[in-house]
C-alpha cells in the first residue's frame, strides 16, 4: 500500500501529460472567428471522426476517466 501511495503522484503526472497531448492532437471544431461570435467556417455540417482521429478521441476519453479515478483513489487513500 505504501508503494501505491508513493507512486500515485507520478501516475497522475504521466496521465495528465498524456491527456494534454491527446487533447492537443484533436482537430479544432471552429476557427478563431467562431470563438468571437463570427462564422464558424464549417457551415454547420456534421463531422465524422475516422481512423487515427477516432483513436485519439477514444484514448482521450479513457485517459480522462483514468485521471478522475486515480484522483479519487488518491483522495480515498488520504494523500
Amino acid at each position: 500500500m505504501e508503494l501505491l501511495i508513493k507512486a500515485l503522484p507520478w501516475i497522475q503526472i504521466i496521465i495528465s501529460v498524456g491527456l494534454a497531448g491527446l487533447i492537443l492532437l484533436q482537430r479544432s471544431g471552429a476557427e478563431l472567428g467562431g470563438a468571437f461570435g463570427g462564422g464558424d467556417g464549417g457551415g454547420g455540417t456534421l463531422y465524422t471522426r475516422r481512423g487515427f482521429e477516432k483513436v485519439v478521441f477514444f484514448m482521450s476519453i479513457i485517459f480522462a476517466v483514468a485521471f478522475i479515478l486515480i484522483n479519487f483513489g488518491a483522495l480515498l487513500l488520504g494523500k
